[in-house]
């Protein structure tokens, strides 16, 4: 259910790759609950903002919350679930399914030590994603799709309140997709509060509560997802209030003032 409660906060964020600016003063704020989908084209500092959220990349101005509490002082990182853009699971190191989803579970152990209660929590998530027989497998022999459902389910082994996945369904197979959307749909259902990284909405659709569409680094459209506003909030164009003059500049629009 969708409460008032921010879980992630930015304010006027502005963030730079190199010397080159990527986030140009985004508002955004998602709610306890909320599905939101970032969308835009490529550079559109997507992942950039996304990154900041968990402090791989720096902010140069503004501000960013997490639960309440500032970024750089916030320190419980087992509520948080990270899906980075599609890699190798393993990061090119051997290692079987069930270690790399295991890895995923350690901020929530006492000194690293698995309980059984940790391996139920990690046998769990790969039932989710549909990867228990697969558990004793080195990654180095799954597709590319069951790549993706290894770092979803090492995301979800510590059972975390928020998940933020990167291009989660970029280069998987529909049967994949299907799966993913599934697992998806549960943690939804069970209360979890999602930001998405999307290239097209795809079989998530239904699940979007919000869209926020990037341009250079601008926010131009917070609210409906594209496909329910019209052609010009898509990724990649600007979004201009349907009361705006003709030739009027697009409106930067964010729940954050």
């Amino acid at each position: 259910m969708t409460t008032t409660e921010p879980v992630i906060s930015l304010r006027g964020v502005r963030a730079e790759l190199g010397a080159r600016p990527v986030l140009r003063g985004i508002d955004l704020t998602v709610r306890r609950g909320e599905v939101v989908a970032l969308l835009g084209a490529n550079g559109s500092g997507k992942s950039t903002a996304v990154r900041t959220v968990i402090g791989q990349v720096p902010v140069t101005a503004g501000g960013i919350e997490l639960f309440g509490t500032a970024r750089h002082r916030f320190r419980d990182w087992a509520r948080v679930g990270y899906v980075p853009q599609r890699t190798t699971a393993a990061g090119g190191v051997p290692a079987t399914v069930t270690e790399v989803v295991s890895s995923g579970r350690l901020s929530r152990t006492r000194f690293g030590l698995f309980r059984k209660a940790d391996r139920e929590a990690v046998r769990h998530a790969l039932d989710l994603v549909g990867m228990a027989d697969r558990a004793k497998d080195s990654v180095d022999a799954l597709s590319g799709g069951q790549h993706q459902r290894v770092l979803i389910a090492r995301a979800l082994a510590a059972a975390p309140e928020l998940l933020i996945m990167d291009e989660p369904m970029a280069g998987v197979d529909l049967a994949s997709q299907e799966v993913l959307a599934k697992t998806l749909r549960g943690q939804v259902a069970e209360g979890a509060t999602v930001l998405l990284v999307l290239h097209e909405l795809g079989p998530l659709e239904p699940l979007i509560d919000r869209a926020v569409v990037l341009r250079d680094g601008c926010v131009v459209h917070d609210g409906p997802p594209p496909k329910a506003v019209g052609q010009h909030a898509l990724p990649g164009h600007d979004h201009v209030h349907p009361h705006a003059p003709a030739g009027a500049e697009p409106i930067r629009t964010g729940l954050l003032s």
